[in-house]
């Protein structure tokens, strides 16, 4: 039988700078060279910005299309799937081993702010858990 490989970490392979672009096209939803260059923290030069997004292109990481005399880049994965890969990078560079603190700071972080609703879903969640963890 042939193990299910694990889907790709998209942010992971990424350096710091690469990140933060992508971060930041996330956000903006689509963003040209410019737009990036504006939201970045001590941004690079526009030519490196558009170098790292073409690669960030050739990674598959990033999309683009024309608009006029400019170029339009997207995020290629879906906001969950990048979501989801920036959880699994700060859960092994800051909490390896360790979610349940993880999970015990975001709450100390945000706990005031969670509606009841979110409340019982985290307790949902912690029940599933239990149960397959059984």
């Amino acid at each position: 039988m042939m193990k299910k490989s694990k889907p790709k970490n998209i942010l992971l392979d990424l350096g710091r700078r690469e990140r933060q672009i992508v971060e930041t096209v996330l956000r903006l939803g689509e963003a040209s060279v410019s737009q990036v260059l504006a939201e970045i923290p001590d941004p690079p030069t526009y030519t490196s910005v558009r170098t790292m997004l073409q690669l960030l292109v050739k990674k598959d990481v990033l999309q683009f299309h024309s608009d006029g005399k400019r170029y339009l880049y997207r995020v290629r994965a879906n906001q969950g799937t990048v979501r989801t890969a920036a959880v699994k990078s700060l859960l092994a560079t800051f909490f390896p081993d360790n979610a349940s603190v993880a999970i015990a700071t975001i709450l100390e972080l945000v706990g005031d702010q969670l509606e009841p609703e979110e409340i019982n879903n985290i307790k949902r969640k912690i029940d599933e858990a239990r149960k397959e963890n059984r």
